[in-house]
């Protein structure tokens, strides 16, 4: 973005925490920075890997809900278009260029229907979930009544305990009623195994896996036996997609969290048993805060509390010193173990969020930094957009 004329980095009545050219330092906190370098590598990674193995990677817009993070993974890393959770994030992405768009999740509200269905007048392909034979018949009228096409996939329920029908034989009956159905398309499967991504260890995380895998197998096979090919099997995240491109299975990739990486997911383990933000993906992501008050000689508090964060996952982690620890937050501070006194007044940390989905869903804007300056300023553009 480019900041107008007569902009005052400090006038609290603009309400942008920077712009480009500003020094780091210089940032109105408590507010999120991207490492552009390591954000782009990571993008980069992700991308050839997919490319390498034959998988298209369609990336999860609920992390970063950021039009131009996606537009960056599409050019960087050649994504095949955004999953989203919820109708109006997935507005949001469509609204702004992306082309190919899959709410990941049920859509049953018949309100939300009829906008899922008037989204392919956007110009993008609009794809959704189903776990209900009931939502078939709803999904079609609205995409009837709007003259538009929607592609579904049935959602299997391989280990998350959530969402998704448990058997084969529900698969392809459901399957069989969106082939037949007026305005819908069968797409094929989405089939994410989210209660392991964040297992500790490499062979926990395959053990899981490996029985999402024989399940997702089975319903193929039973697709394929009444004449119907999935153009998506779907899942894959930041903990597992190394299994599932392996699988022989499954062909779409749907990571998130590697782009930016939070200190939930940088804690488990890849095969070698280091933890997968020391080699295999790096932070790119951090709250940048500042030290308000050090009247406690051992502690300093910082500006980013519990409205700054999401701590569902933990404590965030101060990024690149292991002299201070981030020991607590209430609404507006963090308190920050400094047993050395090496921090001071107005002083800045970097901290890698415990979650990064939800922490970013508090912000406004991301801050895209280069060697130390403020290159862009991005939108959290589907903010709150939680219907």
């Amino acid at each position: 973005m480019n900041a107008p004329a007569n902009f005052d980095a400090y006038d609290v009545g603009y309400d942008i925490p920077a712009v480009p050219g500003m020094a780091e330092a210089d940032i109105q906190t408590p507010c999120l920075v991207l490492d552009l370098d390591a954000l782009e590598a990571n993008i980069r990674k992700m991308g050839d890997y997919a490319r390498a193995h034959g998988m298209r990677h369609r990336v999860h817009g609920k992390m970063h809900k950021s039009v131009d993070v996606a537009r960056l993974q599409e050019t960087l890393g050649g994504a095949c278009g955004v999953c989203c959770q919820k109708v109006s994030e997935a507005e949001v992405f469509a609204r702004g260029g992306i082309k190919d768009v899959m709410v990941s999740n049920q859509v049953t509200d018949p309100a939300k229907i009829d906008r899922l269905a008037r989204m392919p007048t956007l110009g993008a392909r609009v794809l959704v979930c189903v776990d209900d034979p009931a939502n078939v018949a709803d999904l079609s009228a609205a995409a009837v009544k709007h003259g538009t096409q929607l592609e579904a996939l049935v959602e299997i329920d391989c280990g998350a305990g959530r969402c998704g029908v448990s058997t084969t034989q529900d698969v392809v009956r459901i399957a069989q009623m969106i082939d037949a159905a007026a305005g819908l398309k069968f797409a094929g499967i989405q089939a994410y195994q989210g209660a392991m991504q964040h297992l500790d260890r490499y062979e926990d995380r395959k053990a899981r896996l490996d029985i999402a895998v024989a399940q997702v197998a089975d319903a193929v096979q039973g697709l394929k036996a009444v004449g119907l090919e999935c153009d998506i099997v779907g899942g894959g995240g930041t903990g597992s997609y190394y299994f599932e491109s392996a699988s022989g299975v499954y062909n779409e990739l749907q990571c998130g969290s590697y782009a930016f990486m939070d200190a939930d997911y940088g804690r488990i383990l890849d095969r070698e048993g280091k933890r997968i933000d020391q080699g295999e993906w790096q932070n790119a992501l951090f709250i940048l805060t500042t030290v308000m008050s050090h009247t406690k000689a051992d502690k300093a508090i910082v500006d980013a509390g519990l409205k700054a964060q999401s701590v569902d996952s933990g404590l965030p982690m101060v990024f690149g010193r292991d002299d201070v620890i981030y020991l607590k937050c209430s609404d507006e501070h963090g308190v920050v173990a400094d047993p050395n006194g090496a921090l001071k007044v107005n002083d800045k940390l970097r901290l890698v969020p415990g979650h990064c989905d939800p922490t970013c869903n508090v912000h406004d804007w991301y801050v895209g930094v280069r060697g130390g300056v403020v290159e862009s300023v991005w939108p959290v553009s589907a903010r709150g957009k939680a219907y």
